[in-house]
């Protein structure tokens, strides 16, 4: 297959846009399942513990990168592990008991920013014209997205905002600290890693904080966990990946702009949420401030939560 013909590009683009719709389908399901009275711990737990074979399989049939790593990547993937998968999954599941999930989406769809921001204090990046802009363009629709929210809700709403927030901050930590980290050992393998590690995590947590069982759930609640972990988790890795490998970071972004549409939609069909003529025009400049950013200078190399 001749990869400069214009069928390969759309197969890659129809691959990457269905790796988008999967991850933005994650909010969906975590609403479903709270229904059925299940907590955010045991519902994370479900969906590591369904993903870990998948991952620990990739990992053992991937070849190992020819780069050596010592006791310091290691201890560091370790961390990034933790922050990027654990805590920011566990911030978002919490998140999501008290907002919409279509107002979940808007608010992790802004971590590019983030990492644009922690690029600058940590690294030293210089932030340029265009970026300061796009990122003063992002807040300002998520602050429009909120507004009819939060005279609804009140604190509820942002005891939710700030948890989904503090998984937006997270993810981007992790973005930004493992960059130097993915080409020691190759995307699929960090990943696999960093999956295994926030899996171990996740449960450590369990056995230490929560008093519940994992049994008794209605049926819908492990088919809704299995569901996260193969169609939100393991197939739109891969697939996000692929897409980036071979169209770029910049040019997916464009793409990851559909993410909050598709869980706007999802949430409308599957939740009967709705948004307001306010929000999606918040949401339009939120999507308009992130694909600026990212075709401006890539800022991540891989999309999800």
């Amino acid at each position: 297959m001749i990869k400069n013909k214009k069928g390969f590009t759309w197969i890659v683009i129809a691959i990457g846009i269905l790796g988008v719709i999967l991850f933005s389908a994650k909010a969906v399901m975590v609403k479903l399942a709270y229904q059925y009275n299940v907590t955010a711990v045991n519902l994370l737990m479900f969906r590591m513990l369904f993903s870990l074979p998948f991952y620990v399989l990739v990992l053992l049939f991937t070849k190992k990168s020819e780069q050596k790593q010592g006791k310091k990547e290691y201890l560091w993937l370790v961390v990034f592990g933790i922050i990027g998968y654990y805590l920011a999954s566990y911030f978002d599941f919490i998140g999501l008991q008290y907002i919409k999930a279509s107002i979940e989406r808007i608010i992790l769809f802004i971590y590019p920013t983030i990492v644009v921001l922690l690029s600058r204090i940590f690294l030293k990046r210089p932030i340029t014209k265009v970026q300061l802009m796009a990122i003063l363009l992002t807040y300002f629709g998520v602050v429009v997205s909120f507004w009819d929210e939060l005279g609804i809700e009140g604190s509820q709403f942002l005891l939710g905002a700030t948890f989904i927030f503090l998984s937006a901050l997270t993810y981007a930590s992790y973005l930004t600290g493992s960059d130097w980290l993915i080409p020691k050992f190759g995307v699929t393998r960090f990943t696999s890693y960093a999956m295994i590690i926030s899996c171990g995590a996740v449960v450590l947590h369990y056995l230490i904080f929560e008093h519940t069982t994992l049994l008794g759930y209605n049926a819908n609640v492990y088919w809704l966990g299995l569901g996260m972990a193969l169609l939100s988790t393991v197939i739109p890795s891969y697939l996000v990946s692929y897409c980036i490998k071979e169209i770029g970071a910049s040019n997916f972004a464009i793409l990851g702009g559909l993410g909050p549409i598709s869980t706007i939609i999802l949430a409308s069909i599957f939740l009967g949420e709705h948004l307001t003529m306010l929000q999606l025009g918040g949401t339009l400049l939120v999507i308009v401030g992130i694909i600026a950013i990212s075709l401006n200078k890539s800022t991540y190399k891989k999309s999800g939560s």
